[in-house]
Formats: C-alpha cells, sequence, structure tokens
C-alpha cells in the first residue's frame, strides 16, 4: 500500500509575519512527536511504502504528502484539528482513507467521526497492522485493547527524524531528537489528558541502546524528552544516561515535578548533560505536591518555588515553567501578583502563562460542561492560548484579559528580553528566549485586540459571558482566514464541535 503520515504542528495558512516564520521552522518544527513516527516505522517494516510529512504552518500541509495515498494517518492537537478536517475531506474525495489519532481524536472522538473514517483513541504496533490490513470497517472509533510497551528505536526511526527536525536531511544547532522513557502520569490533574493514565517505563534496555546508537552517529544532537513526567523512576533512567561515557552524552531536554528532585538528583541531571528543564508549577492556589512544596500556597508556595528555581539555576542551563491562571480556585488579583513577582525574582526561568482549557476526557471537561460553563459555538481552532473557551467561575472576560494583558506586556518587553539575555550564559538558549517573545509579542497583540472588542462589541461580551452562543464575526473571519481553501470543505455552518457523547469503541 502507499501510506501517508501525516502530524500537523500548526492549524493556520494565512501567511505569518517574518517573527512568526521563524517561530514555526526553527520552533514548532521541533515539536515533532514519537507516535506519528512510529506509525510511519511499523508501516515501512509492514512491506508498505510510506510518506512521513509534518506541517509547521508554512505552505499547504497536502503539499508534503503525494498524491494517491491509498490511506493517510493524520495526528493533530484539538488547534488545528479543522485543518485535519479539512485535508481528511480531500483525501476522501481522492478514495484515500482517512484515520485521525493524537490528542485530539483522544479528547473529541464523536467530532472526529463526522470527517474521519477511522478515529483512534489508543494504538500499538498490532492495530496498526489491523488498520492496514483492512480489519475495521468506518466509520469506527478503535482502540488498542493493550497498554503500549514498545516503541521503534532511534535506529528504525531515523529516515522520519531527519525529515522532520533535521535541515535538509542533517541535524543544525536547533534540532532535536525526539524520545520517551516513558508513558502515562503518577499525578490525577483534573486538567490533564493523562489524568487517569498509569504511569509505566519503556524498556531501559531500549533507552540505552538508543543513547548509544544516538552518541555513534549524531553526535551532540540534543534529545527533547516527551515523557509527561521525566524521572518518576529517577534512578533507573539516570543510570541508563550515566552509562554512555561523559564525552558521548548528548544534551537532553526534560518536563519535570519539582517535587522528585533534590540536590543529588540535580547534579546528576547536570552530570548527565540535562540542558533544559520545564516544570508545571500550574497554579498558585492547587497542585502543590508536584511543585515540591507540600500544601503551601500562594505566597508560602511562591518561596519554596523561587528558591528550588535558585537552585535548579546551579546546573541546568535554560529553565521554564508552566502556569495556568484563571482556574476556579482563583480570584483576585493575587494569582496575576504572585506570577508577576515570580518573574521579577526569576529573571532567569521563562514563564509560559497558559489560559483554563478544557480538553475532552478530562475531569475538568466533565465539570465544565455539566456546568454549561464551555462555549460550545467556539471552534476547535481557538482551543489555543491566547484564546478563552470557557467560561471563568471568577473572573468576568474583560478583567480577565486586562489582567493578562498587563502580565504579557511585562513578559514581551524589550527591558524584560535584555534582563532575561543577561542572565543567562546559554547561547541557545538566548535564542530560545527570542523567539518566545516574538511569540509574546503576538499574543499580546491579540490580547489586547480582545479587550477591546470586550469594551466595545456587545455581542463579543455575550458570547464571553455565556448570554449567546451566536459565533461573533471575530471568530468567524479568524476561522475562515487560517483555514484558507480549506474552508470550503470545513465551512463555518460546521465549526460547532461535537463536545457530548460516548462513542462505541471497537478493539
Amino acid at each position: 500500500m502507499k501510506i501517508g503520515i501525516l502530524e500537523l504542528l500548526a492549524g493556520r495558512l494565512n501567511p505569518v509575519s517574518p517573527g512568526q516564520y521563524l517561530d514555526h521552522f526553527f520552533a514548532r518544527k521541533q515539536y515533532a512527536s514519537v507516535m506519528p513516527q512510529a506509525i510511519s516505522a511499523w508501516c515501512r517494516q509492514m512491506g508498505h511504502v510510506t510518506f512521513y510529512a509534518t506541517y509547521y504552518g508554512l505552505g499547504d500541509p497536502k503539499n508534503r504528502l503525494p498524491p494517491d495515498l491509498d490511506l493517510v494517518f493524520i495526528c493533530t492537537h484539538s488547534f488545528s484539528a479543522p485543518l485535519a478536517y479539512g485535508l481528511a475531506r480531500a483525501y476522501q474525495r481522492e478514495g484515500t482513507l482517512t484515520v485521525i489519532g493524537g490528542p485530539h481524536a483522544k479528547s473529541y472522538p464523536q467530532d472526529c467521526l463526522r470527517y474521519f473514517d477511522l478515529v483512534v483513541l489508543e494504538c500499538d504496533q498490532t492495530l496498526i497492522a489491523d488498520i492496514v490490513g483492512g480489519q475495521f470497517d468506518p466509520p469506527a472509533v478503535i482502540s488498542s485493547p493493550r497498554p503500549l510497551a514498545e516503541l521503534p528505536s532511534i535506529a528504525e526511526r531515523l529516515p522520519e527524524i531527519r525529515t522532520a527536525t533535521f535541515l535538509k536531511g542533517k541535524p543544525f544547532p536547533g534540532s532535536f531528537i525526539p524520545l520517551l522513557t516513558s508513558l502515562g502520569c503518577p499525578y490525577t490533574c483534573d486538567f490533564c489528558s493523562d489524568w487517569n493514565s498509569p504511569y509505566r517505563s519503556l524498556s531501559p534496555h531500549r533507552l540505552k541502546a538508543d543513547l548509544q546508537f544516538i552518541a555513534q552517529n549524531l553526535p551532540g544532537v540534543k534529545l527533547a524528552i516527551f515523557d509527561p513526567n521525566f524521572g518518576v523512576r529517577f534512578d533507573e533512567v539516570m543510570g541508563v544516561f550515566e552509562s554512555i561515557p561523559p564525552n558521548r552524552r548528548s544534551p537532553y531536554v526534560i518536563e519535570s515535578s519539582l517535587s522528585l528532585l533534590n540536590p543529588e538528583r540535580i547534579k546528576r541531571l547536570h552530570r548527565t548533560r540535562c540542558a533544559a528543564m520545564m516544570p508545571g508549577v500550574e497554579s498558585w492556589s492547587a497542585y502543590s505536591h508536584k511543585a515540591g512544596v507540600g500544601r503551601a500556597i500562594l505566597w508560602r508556595k511562591l518561596e519554596g518555588v523561587v528558591e528550588q528555581f535558585y537552585l535548579l539555576k546551579d546546573y541546568i542551563p535554560y529553565l521554564g515553567v508552566n502556569f495556568i491562571l484563571g482556574l476556579d480556585l482563583d480570584a483576585g488579583d493575587e494569582p496575576f501578583e504572585l506570577t508577576r513577582e515570580f518573574m521579577y525574582r526569576t529573571p532567569f526561568v521563562w514563564p509560559s502563562i497558559n489560559i483554563p482549557m478544557a480538553f475532552g476526557g478530562t475531569p475538568l471537561f466533565d465539570t465544565l460542561l455539566a456546568g454549561g460553563r464551555i462555549l460550545n459555538a467556539m471552534p476547535f481552532t481557538f482551543y489555543t492560548i491566547p484564546y478563552l473557551t470557557v467560561i471563568l467561575k471568577n473572573y468576568d472576560p474583560l478583567t480577565y484579559f486586562q489582567k493578562m494583558v498587563d502580565l504579557y506586556a511585562l513578559l514581551a518587553s524589550p527591558g524584560w528580553l535584555t534582563q532575561r539575555l543577561a542572565s543567562m550564559s546559554y547561547g541557545l538558549g538566548k535564542a530560545v528566549h527570542c523567539l518566545r517573545t516574538l511569540a509574546a509579542r503576538s499574543r499580546l497583540q491579540l490580547m489586547r485586540t480582545m479587550v477591546e472588542q470586550l469594551q466595545t462589541d456587545a455581542h463579543f461580551y455575550a458570547f464571553h459571558a455565556g448570554q449567546t452562543d451566536v459565533l461573533p464575526h471575530f471568530y468567524a473571519v479568524i476561522y475562515t482566514r487560517q483555514l484558507g481553501p480549506y474552508i470550503e470543505l470545513v465551512p463555518l455552518a460546521e465549526s460547532r464541535p461535537v463536545l457530548d457523547g460516548t462513542p462505541e469503541i471497537l478493539m
């Protein structure tokens, strides 16, 4: 068979600014994930002709794959789902069987069934073989009954890695190799799609073989470890990293909880060349167990978190942190003041300041849907920062966006960028700060536009207050513009998501 595998890392086709171009090519391109590459490798091992590509916002995604495919796998997040839907219809017109997987399929399988032949929730090599072998009659929602136990090695995925993250098949300083050492997560954060996914380590023998292959064949190329929570079985994983001779170790990037770290573990990360870490503090009012500060909240939590980041600063060249502001436990100025204070006290840390978003299949989604607090007419295009797709409990939309504008104005300011660059010596980290600042300025501009809309357009405000479910013209224009020619295949009249319902799942 002639099989295509396409991962959507962007959801817009309209032209981008020079700053966005740099962000898309040098940053977004590096977010290519492991599973689409695994599917491509598995199909190739079965003897099929496979074509793998990623779309990171430049050009037409359909041109990334050849015509006349027998089957196409598309992986997407929710913000790029409308583009995925348009692609599905375009391929179906050509007689191609369409399959969707990834975060969006897992969250909204009912909506995906409107456009795709097959919707995959969880998969492994056996399920992919069954799909390719025609074992499922469309339309259907399917899932593997077995937990994923093994992925193709780096050597087996190397053609996909060269396509996804290298430049003309060769690594450049911004290249990353995507890697997993575990699946699932030990925490049960109500906003996270991994809240009910049991933690499990992947084979340490496979990890060692991958690290040895990289050291021998791709020396110095950085690793992006996509574990939802790296280092839960810290000693086992670090033992594998430490088995590679010090002069052959590759720099790597992780997401980890502060609760898993102590001074000795941080030193081991440093010795094994951990180049960047992005812990999730999430909220000043909750999730303190992940931050390693016990039950401390608000200002006490701030003190503990700042202390930990200063400890990390001496060993990890690049640090980021994730915040979500506007959760139900947040109220008043305090969460924003705490975030601002954290930024002033830790200029060497990049803060990703996020807006609450309820993704299907999470407890937060169930709570907000039952309470009528999800804007059910908002297209999936807007399921990304800086858009607001839910009704906040303790903030009206105008006040909330005004507070976010104040924070982003600081985050994107030239003076703050200068201070951040002066606080670190890591060259690539400085480049990442510059790219992230450009992205923050773009978000800031859009947030200011939304503040203006909330102040001047009564219908726009009523929509965000839950008083009408008629999509404002402001969003209709953006939806139409971002889809470009695919708007004919996924018209605005179809943009209202199917958020409820439980599909029958075939295994």
